[in-house]
């Protein structure tokens, strides 16, 4: 019997002892597995943060196509992307007068901004919105507007429409939602810009702008109303050959020296009148003044002017142009993945067709009371006399 006591008391006891030490060789190593596992999570969380946000910081100096994903949580600035927006070559005219370019070594600056502006226009493309447009280039023809357009849109905040829409004289009962069809993707940071230059001879086109925004801003590129005139015709006769003459077009009766009024090509360099149309519904200060012959013999200062004008940082200098002696104009540098600079096409600097010179005389003096109220009215003098 005290045998039998003894064994049912110990079997019991070491089976309790038995339990205990599982369950405490159980939690001991639950304890270590979860201590390593809280530390090696530290050790592998903490880099990926780091790489993210080095990651996220790359895209924002260096890239655009990342910048608007959700897991980059840094500010958007396309305004600091892109402080020069081509790579430039170095373009030496010879004496044939065609154009024979050299590279040369090129600042890493220059390099960069060729890089943001091709990520720029990558990103307007697939996450920019379509906008009407903030500035429109109105006018006039043949004045440069085509000249103004081109070099304007190699800025980095500048996205273009690079034909002509005339919505505003010709297709406005399509609607604002057909126009805003038109226009280039563009970032809430950029400008969007379109070009028609007979809005600035169009009696409707004021209205209808400041009707759509009375913010828009206006650019007006004018030249010598004489020879815009001159350049207009030499335009229309080489589509239409059979055209009148020049002076035939131009005066009613050329031996009383009385111009033609109703002659477009006339009317147009009449600037005052159309103006005084336009500010019936826009402030003076909305509208910048190009000067067509400044933009041919110092194309960056009229460029910064204009980028002030449109509040940009001026982007486009001289870096950007060489004088191309056979068009008469300057053009854009070659960036370094284009074989040939970028100038303009060939229906643009055609020869002008030869006009007596009593006839130009005689337009100067229709033209003169004209301009002298045109520079009073603007504040420039664009020395056309």
């Amino acid at each position: 019997m005290a045998c039998r006591l003894i064994s049912s008391r110990i079997v019991p006891s070491s089976n309790r002892l038995s339990k205990r030490f599982i369950f405490i060789f159980t939690l001991s190593l639950s304890f270590t597995y979860l201590c390593y596992s809280i530390i090696f999570c530290c050790g592998t969380i903490m880099p990926n943060q780091s790489y993210e946000e080095t990651r996220c910081l790359h895209h924002k100096n260096v890239g655009r196509k990342k910048l608007l994903q959700k897991d980059c949580s840094f500010p958007v600035n396309t305004r600091t992307i892109g402080e020069d927006s081509l790579n430039v070559a170095v373009v030496n005219q010879g004496s044939n007068h065609r154009n024979q370019s050299k590279h040369v070594p090129l600042p890493i600056a220059h390099k960069r901004s060729i890089a943001s502006s091709e990520h720029n226009l990558t990103v307007a493309q697939k996450f920019g919105n379509k906008k009407l447009p903030n500035a429109l280039i109105v006018g006039v023809k043949k004045g440069g507007t085509r000249a103004v357009l081109e070099f304007i849109r190699i800025h980095p905040d500048v996205r273009a429409l690079g034909t002509e829409p005339h919505f505003f004289d010709r297709n406005y009962d399509r609607g604002l939602n057909w126009y805003r069809g038109l226009m280039p993707r563009t970032l809430d940071s950029q400008i969007t810009l379109e070009k028609t230059p007979s809005y600035f001879v169009t009696q409707e086109a004021p209205r209808r702008i400041a009707s759509m925004s009375p913010n828009t801003k206006l650019i007006v590129v004018v030249r010598n109303p004489v020879t815009r005139a001159i350049s207009d015709y030499t335009q229309t006769l080489s589509k239409k050959p059979d055209i009148p003459t020049f002076e035939d077009l131009a005066f009613q009766n050329r031996s009383q020296g009385l111009v033609d009024t109703s002659w477009n090509a006339i009317r147009i360099g009449m600037y005052i009148l159309h103006l005084e149309n336009w500010l019936q519904y826009f402030r003076l200060s909305q509208i910048h003044f190009v000067s067509g012959e400044r933009l041919i013999t110092d194309p960056a200062g009229e460029l910064g002017r204009i980028q002030d004008f449109l509040g940009l940082k001026r982007i486009i200098t001289d870096k950007h142009f060489y004088f191309n002696r056979t068009k008469g104009f300057p053009c854009l540098k070659k960036p370094e993945s284009s074989s040939q600079p970028r100038c303009l096409g060939k229906s643009k600097g055609r020869t002008h067709v030869q006009i007596d010179r009593e006839v130009i005389d005689q337009l100067r003096d229709f033209y003169r009371p004209f301009n002298i109220k045109f520079y009073e009215m603007v504040g420039q003098d664009f020395r056309w006399d």
